[in-house]
């Protein structure tokens, strides 16, 4: 008992300066846990109660993610200049509120799949506003050097959530129907708001002085992120694989109930399953990346994933049994390679950005890796309804495939260790692919509050 105690009085939980980041661990959890049980109860409704095509399947996911298209980029520069607690609350309240109408709708008997369209635009425009200042608050209130550590906390909320929300979420439907889960969908944002809405650091509020045009602005998160080597690959590797997972993500509950023959339970359980990898990756991440080095962690975490794809086509036309083990392996496999680069990257990309810019950095990143996705969506739903779904599912593995080049042919696979931040001599290491490690100030970032240049 007294290494365990000394443990978790010396990690980030137990000790004092995590005070605040328990809240913000606390909330999030309760939210993910309840996003994964609604997140099995949507396009459960939609097909079920609704009885929705490829082509609609292909429109929801669209709609689910279009408003990283619309409002990505000056959300970060709208976050950078508002209280990021204050953003996180109002987003849970606005999404609680948004889900909350569907299964009202529901009883009333007016649900209609042009409804669920605007709810599900409606929770993504609230998700990018609170993604995008929830990753730029971490570091305000966690130490530079444990934001690894923060990171890897919350990947395991994740990583749990993805496997007991979507079993619990199938059981539920099967017991009480699609409309009714989407309460505790909605009930956990709520509790996830009291959770934050209890932090007790405050912000100062950004000085209005030096504000300069929302353009401007968005443009210095923009160059930040293209300006830098390492990032533009990074970025280039996610914004495909998630291109990729996109193509056919918002057909799959579709192809398995319907194609495949599950049923909501063993849909629910399949997810669960699949993401106890995600959850190993979590636990692992930390190891990995000393073990490995950051910089080929990034470069080889997703190279399993890639292969692990084609499992779910090769499913069809096989029977229940070997289907159901098929797509839990894929998605376990995908989970674990997944979660330790998004670990490695995500930690990267925070300690070398100067905190005044993190919210644009951030929003930056957003509108160029999840802004493909209601494009893939799209293109998959409309390709799935003149070819099939397993047509699209196979361009899907090709892309993953091609999603790892940008950083398997890089500088990353040679560097153990990252810059700390950036300099004229972080550039030239990061293109000559060295293994050197900046020396960065005490608290990890750079002196300056001005975006560094490239």
């Amino acid at each position: 008992m007294g290494r365990v105690g000394s443990w978790y009085r010396e990690s980030l939980v137990g000790h004092p300066v995590g005070r605040d980041f328990r809240r913000l661990w606390a909330g999030d959890t309760v939210s993910q846990v309840g996003t994964q049980v609604g997140g099995i109860a949507l396009p459960l409704l939609a097909v079920q109660v609704l009885g929705a095509d490829e082509l609609e399947m292909g429109l929801l996911a669209t709609f689910e993610n279009i408003a990283f298209l619309l409002v990505g980029l000056p959300a970060g520069a709208w976050v950078d200049r508002l209280l990021k607690r204050r953003v996180l609350v109002v987003g849970d309240l606005v999404r609680a509120l948004a889900l909350l109408s569907l299964p009202v709708a529901y009883l009333l008997d007016v649900l209609t799949f042009p409804l669920l369209l605007v709810v599900a635009t409606v929770t993504g425009v609230a998700t990018v506003f609170f993604d995008v200042a929830y990753q730029s608050y971490l570091p305000s209130i966690v130490p530079s050097s444990r934001i690894s550590e923060g990171n890897a906390r919350l990947q395991v909320s994740h990583s749990v959530a993805h496997v007991v929300g979507p079993a619990l979420g199938g059981l539920l439907v099967r017991a009480v129907g699609a409309p009714l889960v989407l309460l505790v969908d909605a009930l956990s944002f709520l509790g996830s708001a009291l959770f934050l809405g209890r932090i007790r650091h405050r912000e100062e509020p950004p000085s209005r002085a030096g504000r300069r045009p929302l353009r401007t602005e968005i443009g210095e998160g923009l160059r930040f992120v293209v300006g830098q080597p390492l990032l533009r690959r990074i970025v280039a590797t996610t914004a495909t694989s998630n291109a990729a997972s996109n193509l056919g993500g918002g057909l799959l509950v579709l192809y398995v109930v319907r194609d495949l023959g599950l049923s909501e339970a063993q849909l629910g359980l399949v997810l669960s399953v699949g993401a106890l990898g995600g959850l190993a990756g979590a636990f692992a991440s930390g190891a990995v990346m000393r073990v490995v080095g950051e910089g080929r962690t990034i470069a080889l975490a997703i190279l399993p994933s890639s292969a692990a794809a084609a499992l779910v086509p090769l499913a069809a036309g096989r029977s229940q049994g070997t289907a159901l083990v098929m797509l839990a392996v894929s998605m376990a496999v995908y989970g674990f390679g997944v979660v330790v680069y998004n670990v490695a990257q995500v930690s990267f990309r925070q300690r070398l950005c100067p905190l005044p810019l993190l919210g644009r950095m951030n929003a930056s990143v957003r509108f160029v890796v999840w802004g493909v996705n209601p494009v893939a969506a799209f293109v998959g739903g409309v390709v799935a309804a003149q070819a099939g779904i397993v047509t699209v599912l196979w361009a899907g593995v090709v892309l993953e495939a091609a999603a790892v080049l940008p950083v398997l042919l890089s500088p990353l696979v040679r560097m153990r260790d990252l810059p700390r931040h950036l300099d004229q001599h972080a550039d030239r290491s990061a293109d000559e692919g060295g293994d050197e490690t900046v020396d960065a100030p005490a608290d990890g970032r750079r002196d300056s509050t001005e975006p560094a240049g490239p």
